[in-house]
C-alpha cells in the first residue's frame, strides 16, 4: 500500500476527538432541535453526521429537492461550534425509485425482487440507480461544499448488497472480459472441464444463480470479487462528485467489522478516511478482544489514526435477546478504541428514535431522556476525550507483529463442499488474535503481499488462498531474518481455487520441514487430537516430516500418533491443527519471545489491556472488580488528573491514560 495523498483525518480533527454521531433529525419537530444542540454541548459533542439516510426528504419526487431543512440544520450546527459530516443519502433510495425504475432494485440467486420498504434496496449495477445517486450527489456538493459547517463527506452507508439480476448478470461477463480476456482463460480458470460446464458464448456466463447441487466454485469467487469491485465503483463515482467540490476536505464510507463482502483493503486505499461500525456484544465475555480486532484491522487499512463511524451506547435492536450495556463499559470500550488509534468516537445514533425499525436501538439520548444513564454516560465520556485529545490525536502504534488476513482467500475457502463445515475462518483468525492479544503482544494486520520487513514476526491463521506472489512474499520474509507461524489449510490453492500439487504449495511445505501432506482429518464439534503438551481442536493433519525440521511436536494416539502436530524449521513454525486457547496462547508467546517481541508491561492480572500509543500508555480493566496493576516510575494519570508512581487500581471498567 502507498502512503495516502490528499486530506487526512486530521484535516477534520483539528487536534480533536471527533465526537457525536449519525443525528436524524428529519424525524423530529424543529423545537426539538434546538434541545439537542443545548443537550450535545454538554456533552461535549463536536461532530454529528447528517443525512445518511434522508433521500425521500432531499427529494420527496422525482427531480425535485428539499434543502431547506437541511440549510436551516447546516447553519445551526455551525452557530453551536459542531462539525459536520455530511452524508450522501444513496443508501436507501426512495419508494418512487423502485416504483418508477424497478430495474434499480436488486434481486436474489432465485430472481425474487428485493423491495422498498427497508434500505440498501438498490442494485450496485443499475445504470439508473447510479445516475440518480450522482445527481443527488451532485446537488448536495455544490450546494453545502463551501459551508463552514462542513467537516468531512460520508459516502452510502454500510454497503452490503448484492445482485443477481439481468443487469448485474451483463455487467458480470464485462467484469469477466476484462479479467480473463477470452473464454478459453475463464473455462480455464473456472475448471469447467468438471460437469461439462464449459462455455461457448459469453452470453451463457450468468451469476452464480440458484442451481440443482453444488455450484463452480470459482464461478462464486469471481462473484464475491465483481461484486466488491461494483460496490466500489458505487463509492468512487460519489467520492469523485464531493471531491471535485471540496478537495480540501476527507471523504469516507464505513465499513461494517469483518464483514465478508467487501475486500477492505482495496477500499482503503479509495478512502481519505478509514471508518468501521463496531458492536461487540456486552454479554460476551470475549468482546473486547473482538473490539480489538476490528480495531486492530481498521488502524492497519488506514495506516494511522481512524474513525469510529457507529457504536451503540446501550442495546441494539438486531441480536436474538439485546441487552444494554453495564455501567461503565460503553466508556470501556470507546477509550479502547481511542488506544488502539481512533481520532473520531462517534454513535448510531444522537437521539433514539420512536418510530421505525430500529425504535429500539439505543442513542446517545435514549428514551428515558437526559436523566436517562446513557446520555450521562455520554457526558462524561466527552469529558475523558477533551482531557486527553491534546496528547493522543495523531498518536501512531507501533506494533511487532503482522496478522495475515485476505478477503479473496476467506471468500475461496468459505464455500459448500470443503472437509469441514465446522471450520469457521472468523472463528479461526480471532482465536489466534486472542492469543496474542492476550499475552498482551500489539498487532497489526497486513495483506500477504504486503511489504513484512518491519515486523519481527508474522502470524497466518489460516490463509486457503495463497498467490504465487504472496507465497514468495513469506518466503523473503523468513529468508530476510523474520519469524512466520503459520496454522492449518494454508497455501492449498492458487488464485483461482485450483489445489495445488500436494495439497500444499511445495516451496511452503520445503519452509517447514515437510515432505508429504497425506490427509487432512478434520475433526467433528467438540472433538480434541491430543498432542505433546497440549490439545489441538477444529482440524488435524496427516503430516509426514522431511527429516529437514529442527523441533516437532507429536499428536498422541489415535491415527496420527506421532506425526508431528507442530514443526518449526529455522524461524518458519507450522502449527496443524487449532491449539485449544491457553496452548495457541503459550505457543505464540514462546515464538515472539524468541523473535524479540516483548509484551507491552509485563505481570499485567487477567482482563487488563495495555496499549502504547505515542507517549501514553492506555490500561483498560475488562472486569467487574478492582485491580491493582504494577506500573514502574512516575507517571500522570490524564483522566483522573493526578500522579501515579509504580503502582495503580483500576475500578469496575476503568481506564488509566498514562503519560510519562
Amino acid at each position: 500500500m502507498t502512503e495516502h495523498e490528499g486530506p487526512t483525518l486530521a484535516d477534520a480533527t483539528r487536534g480533536r476527538i471527533l465526537y457525536g454521531g449519525d443525528y436524524n433529525p428529519e424525524q423530529w419537530p424543529e423545537e426539538v432541535w434546538h434541545e439537542d444542540v443545548r443537550l450535545m454541548r454538554e456533552a461535549g459533542v463536536n461532530s454529528v453526521t447528517l443525512g445518511v439516510f434522508s433521500w425521500s426528504r432531499i427529494e420527496p419526487r422525482p427531480g425535485e429537492r428539499d434543502f431547506g431543512w437541511l440549510d436551516r440544520l447546516m447553519d445551526l450546527m455551525h452557530e453551536n461550534g459542531i462539525g459536520v459530516v455530511l452524508a450522501t443519502p444513496t443508501a436507501s433510495p426512495p419508494p418512487w425509485m423502485g416504483h418508477l425504475h424497478p430495474d434499480t432494485l436488486p434481486r436474489d440467486e432465485d430472481g425474487r425482487t428485493e423491495w422498498w420498504g427497508g434500505r440498501q434496496h438498490f442494485s450496485h449495477s443499475s445504470a439508473t440507480y447510479r445516475r440518480l445517486a450522482a445527481a443527488v450527489t451532485e446537488d448536495l456538493a455544490a450546494r453545502y461544499g463551501g459551508h463552514p459547517a462542513l467537516t468531512m463527506w460520508h459516502i452510502n452507508n454500510e454497503y452490503c448488497t448484492y445482485d443477481w439480476g439481468d443487469e448485474a448478470a451483463a455487467r458480470f461477463r464485462d467484469w469477466l472480459r476484462a479479467r480473463y480476456g477470452t473464454l478459453d482463460a475463464l473455462n480455464t480458470a473456472w475448471g469447467t472441464a468438471f460437469w461439462s460446464q464449459g462455455y461457448g458464448d459469453w452470453a451463457e456466463v450468468l451469476p452464480p444463480r440458484r442451481a440443482h447441487y453444488l455450484k463452480n466454485p470459482t464461478q462464486v469467487l469471481d462473484f464475491k470479487r465483481f461484486t466488491s469491485d461494483m460496490l466500489l465503483e458505487c463509492y468512487t463515482a460519489e467520492r469523485d462528485i464531493v471531491r471535485r467540490h471540496t478537495p480540501h476536505l476527507p471523504v469516507t464510507t464505513n465499513f461494517m467489522p469483518l464483514w465478508a463482502g467487501q475486500d477492505a483493503w482495496r477500499w482503503a486505499e479509495e478512502e481519505d478516511v478509514v471508518s468501521v461500525d463496531l458492536y461487540p456484544d456486552p454479554r460476551d465475555p470475549l468482546g473486547a478482544q473482538d473490539g480489538a480486532l476490528v480495531q486492530d484491522m481498521t488502524r492497519s487499512q488506514a495506516r494511522g489514526p481512524w474513525m469510529l463511524m457507529e457504536q451503540a451506547a446501550g442495546p441494539v435492536n438486531w441480536r436474538g435477546v439485546n441487552h444494554p450495556k453495564p455501567r461503565g463499559l460503553n466508556r470501556l470500550w470507546s477509550l479502547q478504541a481511542v488506544a488502539r488509534g481512533a481520532d473520531a468516537v462517534c454513535y448510531f445514533q444522537w437521539r433514539q428514535s420512536r418510530q421505525g425499525a430500529e425504535k429500539f436501538h439505543s442513542g446517545m439520548v435514549g428514551h428515558a431522556g437526559e436523566r436517562g444513564r446513557a446520555y450521562q454516560e455520554v457526558r462524561q465520556l466527552g469529558a475523558d476525550l477533551a482531557r486527553i485529545a491534546p496528547h493522543v490525536t495523531g498518536g501512531r502504534i507501533a506494533a511487532d507483529v503482522a496478522v495475515l488476513h485476505d478477503w479473496h482467500s476467506w471468500w475461496a475457502g468459505d464455500q459448500e463442499a470443503r472437509p469441514s463445515r465446522e471450520v469457521d475462518y472468523p472463528q479461526v483468525l480471532r482465536a489466534w488474535h486472542r492469543a496474542l492479544w492476550q499475552a498482551h503482544l500489539t498487532t497489526d494486520f497486513a495483506h500477504p503481499a504486503h511489504d513484512l520487513s518491519a515486523y519481527r514476526m508474522v502470524v497466518v491463521p489460516q490463509l486457503y488462498l495463497l498467490t504465487d506472489a504472496a507465497v514468495d512474499n513469506l518466503l523473503a520474509y523468513v529468508r530476510g531474518g523474520g519469524t512466520l507461524v503459520c496454522g492449518f489449510l494454508t497455501g492449498v490453492a492458487d488464485q483461482d481455487d485450483r489445489v495445488r500439487p500436494g495439497g500444499m504449495d511445495a516451496r511452503l511445505r520445503a519452509l517447514f520441514g515437510i515432505r508429504t501432506l497425506h490427509e487432512w482429518w478434520p475433526l467433528e464439534a467438540g472433538e480434541t487430537a491430543e498432542c505433546e503438551g497440549f490439545r489441538g481442536t477444529l482440524w488435524s493433519e496427516e503430516l509426514e516430516p522431511d527429516g529437514t525440521a529442527d523441533e516437532t511436536t507429536p499428536y498422541k494416539g489415535g491415527e496420527l500418533d506421532g506425526l508431528p502436530a507442530v514443526l518449526r524449521k529455522g524461524r518458519a513454525w507450522y502449527v496443524s491443527t487449532l491449539p485449544e486457547p491457553e496452548a495457541l496462547r503459550e505457543l505464540l508467546a514462546r515464538a515472539a519471545g524468541e523473535a524479540g517481541v516483548r509484551p507491552v508491561l509485563d505481570g499485567l492480572p487477567d482482563r487488563v489491556e495495555a496499549v502504547r500509543r505515542g507517549e501514553l500508555l492506555f490500561l483498560l480493566n475488562h472486569g467487574r472488580e478492582p485491580v491493582t496493576v504494577e506500573v514502574p516510575g512516575a507517571h500522570h494519570d490524564l483522566l483522573a488528573e493526578e500522579a501515579v508512581t509504580d503502582r495503580l487500581t483500576l475500578g469496575r471498567y476503568g481506564v488509566a491514560v498514562l503519560r510519562s
